[in-house]
């Protein structure tokens, strides 16, 4: 874990309550790994003393810039979503422990819900030259971003929200059952809200399918000073508490228990 003071390049609405911010931050760009995230002091408010852990949405290796996507949810994102071009950050990273793909890997699914598309953007980056297909869960059409980027990578894009204004209408991984009844993959990738994760969970078990998951939804401080994140990883018989930033956020889906998570 490294800390830099890095520039702001450009911050702006990509999508109804999301902004992208693209960072000046050459050495985290120079060795950020997909499902990893960055830690974000808001500056210009005292209050604010916990930094925001925020997945990486992509890099450009030549220019050291940094994408991130981001949901205002609360005071901090906010004020995230307020600062302007040139403005410097004090940011800690790259974070966590990312998405792995195994030797031999060909075919791979990717699949994220909500916030959870942002981190996904930067899987396709890092392995374009895999066969991708991305599943992509959204609220509304008017919260649907970077569906472009997607298709750029992806050979194809299955697109679902809540309310059926764009694409399929309801649960993103209805959609992608629907899809490995008729063709497996050697891998699937996801982020999500935790109920998706755990609809997911049940799909992949029962098709057989090995599948990564990022919990990065649970993360609070994001360097394990606090127990916000921690996670039940093991078996019925034999399990212990992991901490999501530290230890995650990328688990495999049948280490990770959430019986009782909502």
């Amino acid at each position: 874990m490294s800390r830099y003071n890095a520039k702001i390049i450009e911050n702006y609405q990509l999508a109804e309550d999301f902004y992208k911010m693209t960072i000046d931050a050459k050495k985290i760009a120079q060795w950020a790994y997909p499902g990893q995230f960055i830690h974000i002091k808001i500056p210009g408010d005292n209050s604010l003393l916990l930094r925001r852990p925020i997945s990486i949405n992509g890099i450009d290796v030549k220019t050291g810039q940094l994408d991130i996507v981001y949901q205002v949810v609360g005071k901090g994102t906010k004020a995230l979503s307020k600062l302007k071009k040139g403005i410097g950050l004090d940011i800690l990273g790259p974070l966590g422990k990312g998405f792995h793909i195994p030797e031999g890997t060909k075919k791979l699914y990717i699949l994220g819900g909500g916030c959870g598309v942002a981190p996904m953007r930067f899987v396709g980056q890092r392995w374009r030259h895999l066969d991708i297909y991305s599943f992509l869960g959204f609220r509304s059409q008017s919260t649907v971003f970077q569906l472009n980027d997607f298709e750029c990578f992806s050979r194809k894009v299955f697109l679902s929200t809540d309310d059926g204004t764009m694409g399929y209408k309801g649960s993103i991984v209805s959609l992608l059952n629907e899809r490995l009844s008729i063709e497996k993959t050697d891998l699937l990738l996801a982020c999500g809200p935790i109920p998706m994760i755990k609809a997911l969970q049940k799909v992949v078990s029962e098709h057989d399918i090995p599948c990564q998951i990022s919990l990065e939804e649970r993360m609070g401080c994001g360097v394990g000073g606090c127990v916000v994140c921690s996670c039940v990883i093991g078996n019925r018989k034999q399990w212990d508490y992991k901490k999501v930033c530290t230890d995650g956020p990328v688990f495999w889906s049948q280490e990770v228990i959430l019986d009782g998570e909502s």
